[in-house]
């Protein structure tokens, strides 16, 4: 009996021991993610950025002969120069804009042009399209006061998203610094993710930290990469019609393309050139924001879900999906999840996880990189 008093007290401190060893190492990791929260963000994209590059830069550390270091500089400052001249422009645009209201201003002429005359014949949103145009080129002031309403709705709504995109820039320069820090040392970076893989998934986990790569990848070209070229061919148009803040109409564009809404914003540049152009201009500017609207649905197939070895579908609903639940980044973080979800449905269905002989191949040059 007291042998048996003895294990059951033996038995509650032990569990008492560990109890208090696995509340303090929760407490510790709460701790930790709570000092690194405010970075998590940065260090999420970072690591998303060097991924969808690292291709690139293993061959451009080839080219340079192994300088591991000096090809990371030179990814990042390409990166760094791809987010900033979009911004230059933007500014350059936004610069002239108040330039020109402000020399009208000093002219005494009217900010707003009068409408032209055939507007007047459209159907449906002929009429009301006049009167309001009519109005904000003979008396701004009544005009600002008739929609005043939704000038103060939409007011506060456009000083955000202006704060926003400052502080988004900065991110994503600090982001493309973290990443070319992690570019620079993809061989630990590499030993990491294969043991962070090994322990979540056994001997899957190269299969999936494969998968996780590749569907980064993937998002980045097939989502983003269509959306720069969509935006692109839309900028050239915008330019090349003379549509007044070609830029802005540009930048705009691209931010509704990585949502899958560029072609909202073509509707109301079409409507403007069909105002103040020629139809002859016009309706070839509505031919080439035909060609650029549905240019997604021939570019998507070719380059989202290219190199998973999932659907297509399963990559797209995920970004789309994760978008809306978390935002941008959810357009990657998403993806890989319904691929990962994906995958293990898929080896629950058949007993086992097919691989590959090609997924191998990538997996095993993976290992020797990030």
């Amino acid at each position: 009996m007291a042998e048996q008093s003895m294990q059951y007290d033996n038995y509650v401190s032990r569990s008492l021991e560990v109890s208090i060893h696995v509340g303090l190492l929760i407490l510790l990791a709460a701790a930790c993610l709570f000092i690194v929260l405010p970075f998590l963000p940065l260090i999420t994209w970072g690591v998303i950025i060097a991924i969808a590059v690292y291709p690139g830069y293993r061959r451009l550390r080839n080219l340079l002969r192994g300088h591991s270091g000096f090809a990371a500089v030179v990814c990042a400052a390409f990166l760094a120069a791809v987010l900033i001249v979009p911004v230059v422009l933007l500014t350059g645009s936004l610069v002239q804009g108040f330039q020109s209201l402000a020399a009208r201003l000093k002219e005494g002429t009217p900010l707003i042009t009068p409408p032209p005359p055939r507007i007047e014949t459209w159907p449906i949103i002929g009429l009301p399209l006049k009167h309001a145009w009519s109005l904000a080129s003979t008396n701004l002031a009544a005009a600002l006061q008739t929609f005043a309403p939704q000038i103060k709705a939409v007011i506060p709504k456009l000083l955000m998203a202006s704060a926003g995109i400052g502080l988004a820039v900065m991110q994503w320069i600090l982001s493309i610094i973290v990443a070319g820090v992690l570019l620079a040392n993809a061989t630990s970076g590499a030993k990491v993710a294969d043991s962070l893989a090994n322990r979540f998934f056994g001997d899957k986990g190269p299969q999936f930290e494969e998968l996780a790569g590749a569907t980064i990848r993937s998002v980045t070209t097939g989502i983003i990469g269509v959306a720069l070229i969509q935006s692109v061919f839309a900028a050239l148009g915008f330019l090349v019609a003379g549509l007044p803040g070609a830029a802005l109409w540009g930048v705009i564009f691209l931010i509704a393309a990585v949502l899958q809404l560029g072609a909202l914003v073509l509707i109301p540049a079409v409507i403007y050139m069909f105002a103040i152009a020629s139809t002859t201009k016009a309706v070839m500017f509505l031919v080439w924001c035909v060609i650029v609207g549905v240019m997604d649905n021939a570019l998507k197939p070719l380059l989202l879900g290219r190199g998973v070895p999932v659907p297509m579908a399963v990559v797209f609903l995920g970004a789309i999906g994760g978008f809306v639940a978390m935002g941008i980044i959810g357009l990657f973080v998403g993806a890989i999840i319904l691929s990962a979800g994906y995958k293990l449905l898929q080896a629950w269905l058949e007993g086992t996880t097919q691989v590959s002989p090609e997924m191998c191949e990538r997996s095993a040059s993976a290992r020797s990189g990030l």
